[in-house]
């Protein structure tokens, strides 16, 4: 248990495990709607607030949640009334955002492209007290909405016009969705990372998927794999000395790989069990009656 001396480690290990239940727990929302790419572009909006934050010497991560979540709102209204050019209004948003990140980050005085690497692909050494703070109070909110709203949520995932017809706010509980991501992004960035975090939202539900078949077995069983990858890799990184986010991202898809080929016989197997064995055909043959010398069929 050495890796549980360094306070800096302790600081890491609280943040991987918020970080592990937070994306996934929005993620199933975006894998059943077909959004799995949200949390990237939403990544790349988020680094001008991180920029932001240290241009007006603010905490990076509230700038960057702020930030988020009003490009999320963006992106909602874009997905609405942006039927013809949407596709190109959403591009120049993600380039926007990280060339505005980058831009602004370098007319700062406190921060250099050192900083900008921590963000973009997560760093151990640089979670502060503060970082801890505030990702427990964001992470808090996650889980509020995603298991408070649960019903809610997913009967918009699945089906927007029966959603609607049943009564409920489709729209409100769709931009919700999009803020919900959009500050899991921010909560997940000090430790994956803001190119990877889209992964760990996507990943451990993909990976869950291949073995549950109900929505709540699958929550519950993203949740743990996105809980334990996080941990294993963060403890990897510090042993091996190499970047955390990359190692939880690649040991997530390890899961998926593992979990895919474990499911597929046990497919085959409960297939085979289900198929109706066939009849057996029996040809019953008459007794030649006696006196006959006739016994052919």
């Amino acid at each position: 248990m050495e890796f549980l001396s360094p306070p800096f480690m302790q600081r890491a290990l609280i943040a991987a495990v918020l970080v592990g239940i937070t994306a996934p727990a929005i993620g199933i929302y975006l894998v059943q709607r077909r959004q799995a790419l949200m949390g990237d572009g939403i990544g790349h909006i988020a680094m001008t607030g991180v920029g932001l934050g240290f241009l007006m010497s603010a905490n990076p991560v509230w700038m960057a949640t702020l930030v988020a979540v009003a490009g999320s709102v963006v992106m909602e209204l874009i997905r609405w009334y942006g039927r013809t050019r949407g596709d190109i209004a959403l591009a120049m948003l993600f380039y926007g955002g990280m060339a505005g990140g980058v831009m602004l980050i370098n007319l700062s005085d406190t921060g250099s492209n050192a900083n900008l690497t921590s963000y973009l692909f997560g760093s151990l050494s640089t979670v502060s007290e503060e970082d801890v703070t505030t990702i427990a109070v964001l992470a808090a909110f996650v889980i509020l909405i995603t298991v408070g709203l649960r019903r809610q949520l997913f009967a918009v995932s699945q089906d927007e016009e029966f959603a609607r017809v049943t009564g409920l706010p489709v729209r409100a509980l769709n931009l919700l969705v999009a803020v919900t991501a959009a500050v899991t992004v921010t909560v997940a960035m000090r430790v994956v990372g803001l190119l990877l975090v889209s992964a760990l939202m996507v990943v451990p539900v993909a990976a869950a998927q291949q073995i549950a078949r109900s929505f709540k077995v699958t929550f519950a069983l993203s949740v743990v794999l996105g809980t334990a990858v996080t941990l294993a890799g963060t403890v990897t990184s510090y042993y091996q000395d190499v970047p955390p986010g990359a190692t939880i991202v690649l040991l997530a898809i390890a899961a998926f790989v593992a979990l895919t080929a474990l499911a597929t016989p046990l497919a085959r197997r409960k297939a085979r069990s289900r198929a109706p064995e066939p009849a057996e055909c029996t040809l019953e043959v008459p007794a030649a009656r006696p006196g006959s010398e006739d016994t052919r069929v």
